[in-house]
């Protein structure tokens, strides 16, 4: 697939996610909402490092992206995303305010399912491509 087609699904991607972790915290409270949104911001995070790098491989994808989730986990530890989260609902959204090590759980709920439709549609696209380019062959009328 085309880098700019793979950016395009990635937006798109990345705006559906972020719809339904909107809809979960309209609708719920609790562990739920914050289960879920942990792991569908790690999906966004997915989403964003195949924006940002559209030939990279699910695997490769999918530690990128966990590990981002963990590395902005671990600087809460700072206080530097609490203090920017009282100024910004940006900030807070993209770093959150504090420490939360069962949330170092979930990220790798909201990428791993993404990890393997990704592997999924790539091997199925691979194998498409690979039938597609085999030559024709007509069935041979001569008798040997």
């Amino acid at each position: 697939m085309p880098a700019r087609s793979v950016r395009l699904l990635m937006l798109a991607a990345a705006a559906l996610v972020l719809v339904v972790a909107l809809g979960i915290r309209a609708l719920s409270d609790g562990a739920l909402e914050q289960h879920s949104g942990t792991a569908l911001y790690a999906s966004m995070v997915y989403a964003g490092v195949l924006f940002l790098w559209p030939r990279l491989g699910p695997l490769p994808a999918g530690a990128v992206a966990v590990g981002f989730c963990w590395l902005v986990e671990f600087f809460q530890l700072t206080g530097i995303p609490a203090a920017l989260s009282a100024r910004s609902l940006l900030a807070r959204l993209a770093l959150g305010v504090q420490f939360d090590p069962t949330d170092l759980a979930w990220y790798p709920v909201g990428v791993v399912p993404l990890v393997a439709l990704h592997w999924l549609l790539r091997a199925r696209s691979r194998a498409a491509r690979g039938a597609s380019s085999l030559p024709d062959r007509k069935p041979s009328t001569e008798r040997s």
